[in-house]
């Protein structure tokens, strides 16, 4: 197959599995400007699905860059209605939401902190029911990424321009199993870890036990009820299967947001709001971070912390073999949504209710008495590498291997 071959087999993957496309739809794609070209072929994939429209709404994060520049903090706390009010009304019409990644993964690394902190927080509490609708999967949405210059040039930096946008679309292409047969390479990967999720369901753990040789010795309680989610998942305002990451490689589920304990290290660094965090490491007591430290980063990961009180405590445990096809490039991609299918993580942050029973007809004060944390943000960080062991303890206190050496039992 040639490349342009490739991403088109690729944006039919994002239309067919990652949104899974219903005739008569509403798709909206946010895209970076810098991933046009992708952003057109997932639409036009979309058509042939008969999607009743398309939208896309693009995003420049230079431009974003020069309003963190030159905008008072008091303009870049408004956040005008109209840009609320038209992704509320995507979810009442039961859109499809694609979110298509591309930029420099620093690109806001010398940006004034404290105005990308008024931003992000006033960003996410104006999109606060649209994002919750998201975590509750009341519609179909998936992510994916599309190489660029930009990205690739972090990536590559003795390469020329050409070179490493070819090389970054190879890696996305296999990394997301795309072949002739993408489709059908998506259905055998979906029934797989759903294998493994229902081998964590029935297992019924009370808690889980993380190690690794850098330090990190973790326990992390999980509710009664929790669920173990994998690749698919279902709307419930359409009923229709999606999976919300292309690629995805993860099980995970919802962890109680008072019981978790123990220190815990990253093994890859976090893009968080274009800004670079690395080398660090939390320390966990009764559920809140009571102390951390950054090499890089610090002050960006000190605001993230420091959003709300929700933003304290972990809202998602996701397990992720080492040996798996992103970790294996042995590429850092400096973007989350493929490094953190490389690698086991957690998430500071809001929960998915989907991953408690009954949890998406529940009350925020009836989550919250469950177990399920709340917070306007949920960014995974990644904690695992060749070294992760992860014992997995039932409610008479057994312990049963989940992860040995970084991969499943």
């Amino acid at each position: 197959m040639t490349l342009q071959e490739r991403i088109q087999n690729y944006a039919a993957v994002v239309a067919k599995i990652g949104i899974n496309v219903q005739k008569d739809q509403k798709v909206v794609i946010r895209s970076s400007i810098e991933a046009r070209d992708f952003a057109l072929a997932v639409s036009e994939e979309c058509y042939k699905l008969n999607a009743k429209e398309v939208r896309i709404d693009w995003s420049d994060k230079k431009l974003t860059k020069q309003k963190l520049t030159y905008e008072t903090k008091e303009t870049l706390e408004e956040v005008p209605s109209w840009f609320v009010d038209k992704y509320e009304e995507d979810v009442k019409q039961g859109a499809a939401i694609v979110s298509i990644i591309s930029d420099d993964p620093d690109i806001l690394a010398d940006v004034d902190k404290d105005k990308l902190k008024v931003s992000t927080i006033a960003t996410s509490k104006a999109l606060r029911n649209f994002m919750a609708a998201l975590m509750n999967n009341e519609c179909p949405w998936s992510i994916a990424a599309a190489s660029s210059v930009a990205w690739a040039k972090r990536l590559f930096p003795d390469l020329s321009d050409e070179e490493g946008y070819l090389k970054l679309w190879d890696l996305i292409l296999s990394a997301c199993r795309i072949d002739e047969n993408g489709v059908e390479n998506w259905e055998n990967h979906i029934k797989t870890l759903d294998e493994k999720g229902q081998f964590l369901n029935n297992s019924k753990f009370k808690k889980i036990h993380i190690t690794s040789d850098n330090g990190t010795n973790l326990y992390v309680g999980l509710p009664k009820g929790h669920i173990w989610q994998s690749a698919g998942s279902i709307a419930g305002k359409t009923g229709q299967r999606f999976v919300a990451n292309i690629p995805t490689e993860e099980v995970f589920t919802l962890p109680h947001k008072d019981e978790t304990n123990g220190i815990v290290y990253n093994t890859k660094p976090l893009n968080y709001a274009g800004v670079i965090i690395d080398d660090f490491w939390l320390k966990f007591e009764n559920g809140k971070v009571v102390d951390f430290a950054a090499k890089r980063g610090e002050e960006v990961l000190r605001n993230l912390i420091e959003t709300d009180e929700g933003s304290r405590l972990i809202g998602e445990i996701a397990l992720v073999p080492f040996d798996s096809p992103i970790s294996n490039t042995d590429i850092l991609f400096l973007e989350t949504l493929y490094d953190e299918n490389a690698s086991c993580h957690i998430a500071l942050g809001k929960a998915y209710p989907t991953c408690l029973e009954n949890g998406e007809n529940m009350s925020e004060a009836e989550l919250a008495a469950a177990g399920a944390n709340d917070s306007l943000i949920h960014v995974d960080f990644m904690i695992g590498d060749a070294t992760t062991n992860i014992i997995g303890i039932t409610e008479d206190e057994k312990e049963i291997p989940v992860f040995t050496n970084g991969n499943w039992s």
